[in-house]
């Protein structure tokens, strides 16, 4: 059974749970090589199984906004990833806009969840959840 965890940008924790995974070169590949970022502006969802890390989605809270940027689950599981987006979506202000950076293979699940293209690139889509 999935968990998912939700932990401040800074927390002690969150450097525990997912610095194994973001120093590997493999999670960083499927990121395209960007490193992860954090800050005391983030709020981090992350899936545990067990006591293992399957997965997590940094959200950067703005003045107006919430971004959903440089996420990873664990191949490309779109349950858990469901599980992720669904959670975020629930931790939502009414009032501020959820947008995000989506990797292309994932867009579907995004559609699915009430969220609409804005711009395309390559590898990824930008796309924002309609109120």
């Amino acid at each position: 059974m999935t968990q998912i965890i939700e932990l401040n940008g800074t927390e002690k924790r969150l450097y525990q749970l997912v610095a194994p995974l973001v120093m590997n070169p493999k999670v960083l590949k499927q990121n395209n090589n960007y490193p992860f970022r954090t800050s005391e502006n983030f709020k981090w969802f992350v899936a545990v199984e067990g006591k293992k890390v399957v997965g997590f989605l940094p959200l950067e809270h703005k003045k107006s906004e919430a971004i959903i940027n440089n996420y990873y689950v664990k191949d490309n599981n779109t349950e858990v990833l469901k599980a992720l987006l669904e959670k975020v979506i629930d931790s939502m202000e009414k009032d501020k806009l959820l947008t995000s950076v989506t990797l292309i293979e994932h867009q579907d699940l995004f559609l699915e969840s009430g969220f609409s293209v804005e711009k395309l690139w390559r590898r990824y889509v930008k796309m924002i959840k309609e109120k």
